[in-house]
């Protein structure tokens, strides 16, 4: 007898967030103003289609952790504490939402993501920049 333990995509999405307060872009954007790290996770492809975050820092996902964990030797010099406010970015607000859980996961308990991504951004009618983006590797 065999047993599924596999958690379809939506059920993994609504764990992630689970506990988790959202941001919609106003909020978002008024955080990263007061000090939040702003964190755009997009490809460069869609950067370049959609505009760059003003402020934000371009991490690769593949990355992220070790960037933004305090105590990583592969940190970046932001990523100074572990109660420091994340905000994640994507295109539409779903990875995300796994990338903020899974830095929570990691002990930045604050860290969350922009509910609707540069889509819901750029619908508040938010500013964009045309670069160039400040990609950390």
């Amino acid at each position: 007898m065999t047993v599924d333990l596999a958690l379809g995509v939506e059920q993994l999405l609504a764990r992630a967030r689970e506990g988790m307060h959202r941001l919609d872009p106003h909020e978002a954007r008024a955080a990263a103003l007061a000090g939040a790290l702003l964190v755009d996770t997009r490809t460069e492809t869609q950067r370049r289609e959609q505009g760059e975050l003003p402020g934000a820092l371009v991490i690769d996902r593949t990355v992220l952790e070790w960037r933004l964990d305090p105590a990583s030797p592969d940190r970046i010099p932001e990523a100074t504490s572990y109660d420091r406010l994340v905000i994640v970015v994507c295109r539409q607000g779903y990875s995300s939402s796994l990338a903020a859980a899974s830095l929570r996961a990691l002990g930045l308990h604050r860290a969350t993501d922009l509910a609707g991504g540069v889509e819901g951004w750029l619908a508040a009618g938010l500013p964009t920049a045309a670069g160039p983006a400040d990609v950390r590797r």
